[in-house]
């Protein structure tokens, strides 16, 4: 069912952001959540399995607009600085909100059967598309994007969006391999207990919003490639001495804490900054650029958690060596890769 839903994301990722150059990007984002409403509904009432992953695969679809459109809009309406303070906000909700999601579900598990998580998530959606709907002023502003030869191709040969991309991939994959790993590592490995991850997990989420919704300062202060260059460079860092701890013998639960918040803080820093660069350096190519942003995001986080569960058994070692290979990988292809230069003169 899980894989379902990540599967239909991905193509959905795929889809969005080819549309955003057909259709006005509210009208797609209103009729994909009234769409992820109604298959919400339709979830309520399967008896199989089967039919569970395929509505969950056609639901992943419909919840792939709101991630691809999300930050275009937020480029629309804002430049610079402001729209990556914007970009960090928005990542700071989309950080809570696979923490407090599963507690939400446990309760109404527990008081009201598996459906009624369906029921919830249908009325929310919705009521956000009901509300767009009826928002004229605000629907107004987001219009057709302006079609961009090309396509994914172009994107996937250009490399300075290749270069803040796959970069945002490595430091973002690094994080996710070890929050995907950490609960079986910590509770089998390192002897703790579930409860060690959620301090784990609370604690990196909250230094992450903290420095994402400072990342507009730092813009201003340091500009744009050193900011990128700080976070991932201390998201690095952060993993090269989980890593080091580890074969060292020395490894701790608090001390796994400790530098999992600097990996957190390197990722809030570099994050919305390399968001929005990637976009900028996608030539205008909005919708398609924040959907392949994210998939090599998704694909990243995959196949290193892929590889890691392979050697799960051996304890915290080698999450820490995929992690620390993907975070240093951050800060080499900002090395090796061009920057975006808008004429010629460097942003």
């Amino acid at each position: 069912v899980l894989a379902g839903f990540a599967l239909g994301t991905g193509v959905g990722l795929l889809i969005f952001g080819k549309l955003g150059t057909s259709f006005r990007l509210v009208d797609i984002l209103i009729v994909s959540l009234l769409l992820f409403a109604a298959l919400s509904v339709i979830a309520t009432q399967v008896e199989s399995l089967v039919a569970m992953s395929a509505v969950r695969f056609l639901q992943g679809i419909a919840a792939s607009s709101s991630a691809v459109y999300a930050p275009v809009m937020i480029k629309q309406l804002y430049e610079g600085p402001a729209a990556i303070a914007m970009i960090g906000r928005l990542g700071s909700i989309e950080s809570v909100a696979p923490a407090i999601a599963p507690i939400i579900g446990l309760v109404l598990l527990n008081s009201y059967g598996w459906q009624s998580s369906f029921i919830a998530v249908a009325v929310v959606a919705g009521a956000l598309g009901i509300a767009w709907f009826w928002l004229p002023g605000l629907r107004g502003q987001f219009g057709r994007l302006r079609p961009v030869e090309g396509g994914y191709v172009h994107l996937l040969t250009n490399p300075s969006f290749m270069r803040y991309s796959l970069s945002q991939a490595g430091t973002l994959g690094a994080i996710l391999v070890i929050v995907f790993s950490a609960p079986k590592v910590i509770t089998s490995g390192m002897g703790g207990e579930l409860s060690d991850f959620i301090v784990m997990q609370v604690s990196g989420i909250i230094f992450f919003i903290i420095a994402a919704n400072m990342a507009g300062v730092f813009s201003r202060i340091w500009g744009t490639e050193k900011t990128i260059f700080i976070g991932s460079l201390m998201s690095a860092l952060g993993c090269i001495a989980i890593w080091f701890m580890t074969f060292v013998g020395a490894q701790t639960i608090p001390m796994l804490w400790f530098f999992f918040v600097f990996v957190n803080l390197g990722l809030g820093i570099r994050g919305p900054v390399g968001f929005y660069q990637a976009l900028v350096a996608s030539g205008h190519d909005d919708s398609r650029g924040s959907a392949m942003i994210i998939l090599l995001v998704m694909l990243t986080a995959a196949a290193g958690t892929g590889i890691v569960a392979n050697f799960i058994e051996q304890g915290l070692l080698p999450v820490a060596v995929a992690a620390m290979i993907l975070a240093v990988s951050s800060v080499l292809l900002l090395a090796l890769l061009p920057p975006f230069n808008e004429g010629k003169g460097d942003t």
